[in-house]
């Protein structure tokens, strides 16, 4: 079996909206914020602008993986096919072979050469781990390749870059366990899985943490898509730190060999090194 891995890549989307403009709209969110008390507050008596208070305002880069893989397998397997065939047939000839018939059949013994192909394409969030389909629609927008040093000036611009809590390496066997065809063969030919892509995108998002009668309440504006929303989180914990390159690209050879239970891992090669393909 081969398996082949791309290389690990990191890309920064482009923010599509200025700070400005992203704080204007928070502003307007700021009453949701704090939910259905301020609302029905607002109703008796509307909240000034001056008791609101930004008490913290954040620009943080917000980690989500991308993986294609696609698998290709030839292989042969023996199979018995049924001929149907009149009551009164006692045998067939083919390619020369005399086969008995019975019962109206003839049973043809055959050699079935056969290949599948598959492709998938997987996008965790990369900091519940969890699937989200939905973040394909990030793909749409632009973005740019980036060395973990350069993702670390960002950070050193004031940028907070949040690290992912999934790592490349565990999403590599993930993925891999999940992109086996079953096949039913007796002679594989040819076996080859490949991870074309593994990146790590980093999209733009700006956060507000307001104060009102005592309470703080969050803003999110979304410099990608421009969605705004309330109820989020903001990462104060790691601004001013740095991003540890081992630790976000770390799928190897180690993980592509623990994805087969029971697999001979003598007769797996494994090449890392594949050139990630164009997004879809």
């Amino acid at each position: 079996m081969n398996v082949e891995l791309a290389e690990e890549r990191i890309l920064v989307l482009a923010d599509r909206f200025s700070v400005e403009h992203a704080e204007g709209r928070a502003w307007t969110k700021r009453t949701d914020a704090f939910g259905a008390f301020a609302k029905i507050g607002g109703l008796i008596n509307k909240p000034k602008d001056e008791q609101f208070e930004v008490v913290y305002r954040e620009r943080r880069l917000q980690p989500f993986w991308r993986l294609t893989a696609h698998t290709d397998y030839t292989y042969e397997r023996n199979r018995d096919h049924k001929l149907k065939v009149g009551g009164e047939v006692q045998s067939v000839t083919l390619f020369g072979q005399t086969i008995q018939a019975a019962n109206k059949e003839a049973t043809v013994s055959l050699v079935e050469t056969c290949h599948e192909e598959t492709r998938r394409e997987w996008f965790y969030d990369g900091l519940s781990k969890s699937a989200q389909p939905g973040l394909k629609s990030y793909l749409a927008f632009d973005s740019k390749p980036v060395t973990p040093e350069e993702l670390n000036e960002q950070a050193k611009g004031g940028s907070v870059v949040v690290p992912p809590e999934a790592k490349s390496s565990s999403l590599t066997r993930e993925v891999l366990s999940q992109v086996m065809p079953k096949i039913e063969a007796d002679k594989i030919l040819e076996e080859t899985v490949q991870i074309d892509a593994i990146e790590l995108y980093y999209r733009p998002v700006y956060a507000f943490r307001y104060r009102w009668q005592g309470k703080e309440a969050v803003v999110e504006f979304d410099a990608v898509t421009g969605d705004t929303k309330t109820g989020g989180s903001t990462f104060e914990t790691y601004v001013g730190k740095f991003i540890d390159p081992k630790f976000l690209l770390d799928a190897g050879v180690e993980a592509a060999n623990l994805f087969v239970p029971g697999a001979n891992l003598a007769r797996i090669i494994v090449t890392k090194g594949l050139k990630a393909v164009a997004k879809t």
